[in-house]
């Protein structure tokens, strides 16, 4: 044991410095660990609403985008294809959209906000697969309809409103995800108006 006198600055000086450089270790080591609990960007952005420009879609055109790893689609009518809604309905299976496969606000006979847009997903409710979109005509598919979709691996059938046909496997029609019209030419799938 020394007998020199002990100088209390001193071991007070030491005492704050390892604490300070002990928290800020504490700190350097706890931000990244409680940064890994959130969500990556890559999954945050997987349940993104997206934006679909619509500004230049042809009548008759379909446009693809994905959404939560999902293919949505986005048809812009034809008058045409919107007169042939009302002539299908007693072949179909749910013609009054009463399945709760859209919002509230797309249940309707043209199942969409405005009439000429048509959003869905483009999934089959059979199994999973994707229909074929057939602008011109369902031909052979089903008599006397101008447009729809087709789904080729089980042949679910469905009417331009994605409505299901009758005598399918599919047991309801193409869901309708949640959507808004940004403006005329945008349309952002994924969120509804009011939850914005």
């Amino acid at each position: 044991m020394s007998n020199a006198p002990v100088d209390k600055g001193r071991r007070r000086f030491l005492t704050v410095a390892t604490s300070v450089v002990g928290g800020a270790g504490a700190v350097a080591v706890a931000v990244p660990f409680i940064a890994s609990w959130n969500p990556s960007a890559r999954a945050k952005n997987a349940g993104a609403p997206v934006e679909v420009n619509i500004r230049k879609a042809e009548p008759g055109q379909l446009i693809r985008v994905k959404w939560r790893g999902k293919p949505v689609w986005v048809v812009r009518r034809t008058p045409e294809m919107l007169e042939g809604l009302s002539k299908v309905e007693d072949r179909l299976r749910d013609p009054k959209s009463e399945q709760p496969q859209q919002p509230e606000y797309a249940q309707n006979q043209h199942r969409s906000i405005k009439e000429e847009f048509f959003v869905a997903v483009g999934i089959c409710t059979h199994l999973g697969c994707s229909p074929s979109y057939l602008e011109n005509g369902m031909g052979d598919h089903v008599d006397g309809v101008d447009s729809g979709f087709f789904c080729p691996c089980h042949g679910s059938k469905f009417d331009i409103a994605g409505r299901v046909f009758e005598s399918v496997p599919a047991p309801l029609n193409l869901a309708v995800p949640p959507h808004y019209f940004i403006d005329d030419n945008t349309i952002l799938v994924g969120e509804d108006k009011g939850q914005a």
